[in-house]
């Protein structure tokens, strides 16, 4: 079996080692090296060429975005961040996945030792999605707002469509990039949206907060028992299930702390089968990019229910897991590139209002 080899970069020393021991315990991976800060971990990029590294954000002699955003540059390859549960290691860390990190793991600020080991397996799932990733360039840095000619709203308004339909959104590893394409691209008045990306707590605010400065929509962390409103989307809290829900004729948010479902909490099964249940034919539902199959099931009980569903095409995705098991349970009607995907949703919904016209 070939190994994956990985290179430890961090300022603790009792990380370090941790990381070290979690890897080597896998039999399908190795550490090949700790380095304490990126200036000693380049000779050992150079001297080793490991498959993925893990890169601590805050460290001395170079900060770790600054090491990231060059080495992205330089020698593209796989890094997982190491962020820690603060408000400004949630916002270097989705800097991070904007430029090209590929995923993250939230350590904790107190009983690391005791912490990391509880997240062994988070971690070195998120290596081996990393070591499979399939790197993309990016473009620089968004703009606060779509650039000309990438989200025009379509000539008809949505607004008499908005309030019974909806879009459901489900992502893991490479989603926070594909949410953002997909979004900035949606209209102000297009009918609400719900977002189900595999997340810790802790980080969703802080995306949530990232997307509304680049989007025309409305974004925010969703509250349970809210009115799920048209022109905004609803990020599902990290650690915490978000269904849709009905109160009377209105559309509303559900936050729960059931049970992981496929292992997740948030999980894109949990969030998907309450759409098909309570919105079936007027609800659109989207897989994107992500690791493992985690709402596949319920998008097909979607598609069944009558939804309009699309998946990210394997070219433009980090990690062609989720979208995969999709397709293949014929759960999907049509696979894009990500960056088609908001114009065809509009499309759709414009077919729904000429439709809702005729009759």
């Amino acid at each position: 079996m070939t190994k994956t080899r990985v290179l430890i970069i961090d300022d603790s020393a009792l990380v370090r080692s941790l990381l070290t021991e979690i890897i080597n315990r896998e039999p399908d991976m190795e550490a090949i090296g700790a380095a304490p800060d990126p200036l000693a971990a380049r000779e050992m990029i150079r001297a080793s060429n490991p498959d993925v590294l893990t890169l601590d954000v805050e460290m001395p002699k170079m900060d770790g975005l600054d090491f990231l955003e060059r080495l992205m540059r330089l020698r593209p390859m796989p890094v997982v961040m190491v962020s820690t549960l603060t408000e400004r290691g949630a916002e270097v860390t989705l800097r991070a996945l904007e430029l090209g990190a590929v995923d993250f793991v939230a350590k904790p600020r107190i009983g690391i030792a005791s912490g990391m080991q509880e997240l062994a397996r988070d971690i070195t799932d998120r290596i081996r999605a990393a070591a499979q990733a399939k790197l993309h360039r990016r473009a620089g840095a968004p703009q606060a707002s779509a650039p000309e000619g990438q989200a025009k709203a379509r000539p008809a308004s949505y607004s008499r469509l908005s309030t019974e339909k909806l879009i459901a959104i489900g992502a893991s590893t490479g989603g926070t990039e594909a949410i953002r394409e997909v979004l900035t691209r949606l209209p102000a008045d297009c009918p609400a949206v719900l977002i189900t990306q595999h997340m810790p707590p802790g980080f969703t605010r802080s995306f949530a907060q990232r997307l509304d400065s680049l989007c025309r929509i409305t974004v925010s962390e969703a509250e349970d028992g809210e009115r799920v409103l048209p022109g905004h989307a609803y990020v599902a809290p990290g650690g915490r299930h978000m269904r849709l829900a009905r109160s009377g004729s209105n559309y509303v948010v559900a936050i729960d702390d059931g049970e992981p479902v496929n292992r997740h909490r948030p999980s894109v099964d949990v969030l998907f089968r309450s759409v098909a249940a309570n919105a079936g034919r007027n609800a659109l539902g989207v897989m994107l990019t992500g690791m493992g199959k985690d709402g596949a099931v319920a998008m097909l009980e979607m598609k069944r229910a009558g939804s309009f569903t699309i998946a990210q095409d394997e070219a433009s995705c980090v990690v062609f897991g989720m979208p995969k098991e999709a397709i293949a349970l014929g759960a999907v009607d049509e696979v894009l590139p990500v960056t088609r995907i908001a114009e065809r949703l509009q499309d759709r919904l414009a077919e729904f209002g000429a439709v809702a016209h005729r009759v």
